[in-house]
């Protein structure tokens, strides 16, 4: 209740009692007023009652209102009703007693009058509120806060930011409200947080168990403004996806705001200081919503592990690289002007990053990256070694030009890996801007790559052979990878092409592939020895086409291998080979002797080989050279003896499909011939 209000009301009733004898000798005095106005607070629908019996020390006084209005704090009441016992002691008077309010909880409410103050005390529990008020002052309150639910000042917040709602958490403040009759309402001074929850209907903005000691200065009137200096002790907050973590952490911060129009609030100073991880000056104009449509920003972190642990989690963690190992400093600077960025610069120290799971990995990016939307700026970038999906690479420097909102490699990056080399041609990189996503076009060229070096950065079993083909264009947009044109590996004395190549969240959460592969010719024999196979003689082809990757592992495909007969090349295949191909077939061979007689032989020769699996719903669909209703050849024969290996399966599982191939693989599988 308003201190004005209490006094006017007050001094209004005992004066009307001691200023009438008739009335003074009664023993009771009831006032009904109307309205009752201050520069803070409205009383509507008043009625004061006072029972003072004859010769007794104290009377009682009971208020009771329809309404409390104190708009500039955000504060209506409806029903007030308070009673209390009134005393007096010379020309001071005192009361204190419940206050209602509607049918929430009473509190404690009392206030003494004399000629020179008025002091007010609302109470509840250990939360107390204290005010006070000079006569020889009526602008200015000063009021203690105690262990205050921070929920008692929601109204206040709400005044400032319609949205917010604290959900936790308690204060404590020494406040001094000035209320000048023809001025902005002012309220200033120190105040202390402890175990504060804040959130928004949307969830875009939170805080928990957040602590901070600050000076107030806020205004309230035509143009609202409000300035904190203080520092934060503590807890934690969430921005849209920045989640900052403060922990234990004090870090000081001071902000300066101000309405700008139309549910806008500019900030022309927000410093924040925390101390060896992230250190911050920015001015902003901030969207009802609380978008930034302007904004320049300039910060500087040490140490990039500490900032992507307690400041970068959320981000990194919608990007799949929640486990990001980071190391080195960096400083940099963001300017944007109407919801769109006009310039950035990053500046790297020596700077890592380590993906654990094995997808990229960079060391010593030292030098700057700048974009410009408006005139052209240069700027480079170097590291001394990476790696992508455990393939090393050396040392590059990225010369960079950017202007008209793009940014570009000034000359092609030319990068040595796999014992060959890597080409990035025609780099263009445009960020979101006018509505369009994020974009990113280059060419690709690959040059002698080994595919020994290959096989053994995979770990897959050694084989030899070189990679080279050129990808005229690729492009990046809305998380996925798409490229054009092919590459072509020279293999097993034959060729393997790869087309069609997409990728989705390639450094995401489950990355996706798709690609279709051609084998052309290439030597079973060289191809049966590398993995573990029995040995078969001949030429192969192939194609797997639609080929579906998801976290790199196949869920569908459309795959059909065959033999391809060549003048001068023998086709021959071993018993080791016809049991693999009969375990991996689920077949079953038949043949023109008894099984003792064909135990004699080594190998067999073969007119055809063929098989085939379109896989769908971790269900594979086998095929062969032909079929007869659920039977399919794989292995057709020549000559003497005479073998023809029949499939009779087929829907095989794929999990049950590949434990049969990594059983052949490790030659698990042991010739049985009937």
């Amino acid at each position: 209740m308003s201190l004005a209000i209490v006094r006017r009301l007050s001094v209004l009733l005992l004066v009307s009692i001691a200023a009438c004898p008739a009335v003074a000798d009664a023993r009771t005095a009831v006032a009904r007023i109307e309205r009752v106005a201050t520069p803070v607070a409205t009383l509507q629908g008043v009625e004061v009652r006072l029972a003072w019996p004859d010769g007794a020390e104290a009377g009682t006084l009971r208020l009771r209102a329809e309404r409390l209005d104190a708009p500039d704090l955000g504060y209506r009441f409806r029903n007030l009703d308070w009673t209390c016992p009134l005393q007096r002691e010379g020309s001071r008077w005192r009361c204190s007693g419940a206050l209602r309010a509607g049918g929430s909880r009473p509190f404690e409410f009392s206030f003494l009058l004399d000629d020179a103050h008025t002091q007010a005390t609302l109470a509840r529990g250990a939360a107390r509120i204290h005010v006070r008020r000079a006569a020889a002052q009526p602008t200015l309150t000063r009021i203690d806060l105690t262990a205050v639910p921070l929920e008692w000042t929601q109204a206040l917040l709400a005044q400032a930011w319609s949205e917010a709602r604290f959900t936790a958490g308690t204060g404590d403040a020494s406040l001094t409200i000035a209320a000048p009759e023809r001025a902005s309402l002012r309220i200033t001074g120190p105040v202390v947080l402890r175990g504060a929850g804040l959130d928004t209907p949307d969830g875009r903005i939170a805080a928990e168990q957040l602590g901070a000691r600050f000076d107030l200065d806020a205004e309230f009137g035509d143009v609202d403004r409000i300035a904190i200096d203080g520092r934060l002790e503590g807890g934690e907050l969430l921005f849209d996806r920045t989640y900052v973590a403060l922990g234990a952490r004090t870090v000081p911060l001071q902000v300066q705001a101000r309405q700008a129009g139309g549910g806008r609030w500019e900030l022309p100073v927000l410093t924040w200081r925390d101390a060896g991880v992230l250190e911050v000056d920015a001015r902003a104009l901030l969207a009802p919503d609380g978008t930034p449509t302007t904004l320049g920003v300039e910060f500087r972190s040490p140490v990039l592990q500490a900032l992507a642990a307690h400041y970068l989690s959320g981000w990194l963690g919608s990007a799949g690289l929640g486990d990001l190992r980071a190391s080195g400093g960096a400083r940099g600077a963001l300017v944007v002007d109407d919801g769109e960025v006009e310039s950035a610069a990053l500046v790297l120290d020596d700077a890592g990053f380590d993906d654990p799971r094995g997808r990229f990995a960079f060391e010593g990016l030292a030098g700057d990256v700048r974009f410009s939307a408006g005139a052209a700026i240069d700027s480079a970038l170097a590291w001394r070694k990476g790696a992508l999906y455990g393939l090393p690479f050396g040392p590059a420097r990225l010369p960079w030009t950017s202007g008209g909102g793009a940014m570009r490699l000034r000359e092609d990056l030319a990068v040595g890996v796999l014992g060959g080399s890597l080409r990035i041609e025609d780099l263009v990189l445009r960020p979101p801007a006018g509505g369009e996503r994020f974009d990113v076009r280059f060419g690709l060229g690959l040059d002698g790559l080994e595919v020994s070096q290959l096989a053994q950065a995979m770990e897959w079993p050694a084989f030899g052979g070189t990679l080279s083909g050129r990808i005229p264009q690729a492009r990046y947009r809305e998380d996925r990878l798409t490229f054009d044109g092919g590459l072509s590996m020279q293999l097993f004395d034959g060729q393997v092409a790869v087309s069609a190549v997409a990728m989705e969240r390639p450094f995401g959460t489950a990355p996706t592939m798709t690609a279709d592969i051609a084998l052309d010719d290439l030597d079973l024999e060289a191809l049966t020895g590398v993995f573990g196979f029995g040995s078969i003689t001949g030429r192969l082809d192939g194609r797997i086409d639609g080929l579906r990757l998801v976290d790199w592992q196949p869920v569908a495909f459309d795959a059909r291998l065959q033999t391809d007969r060549r003048r001068g090349v023998r086709q021959r295949i071993s018993q080791r080979a016809v049991q693999d191909l009969s375990s991996v077939g689920d077949a079953s061979f038949v043949n023109t002797l008894q099984g003792q007689a064909l135990a004699l032989f080594d190998d067999f020769g073969y007119s055809r080989i063929g098989i085939g699996c379109r896989l769908v719903d971790e269900v594979c669909t086998m095929n062969g050279l032909g079929s007869a209703g659920r039977a399919f050849t794989i292995v057709e024969g020549a000559g003497l003896p005479r073998l023809t290996v029949v499939g009779f399966n087929q829907r095989v599982d794929w999990p049950t499909l590949v434990e049969r191939l990594a059983a052949v693989g490790s030659g698990d599988v042991r010739p049985v011939v009937d």
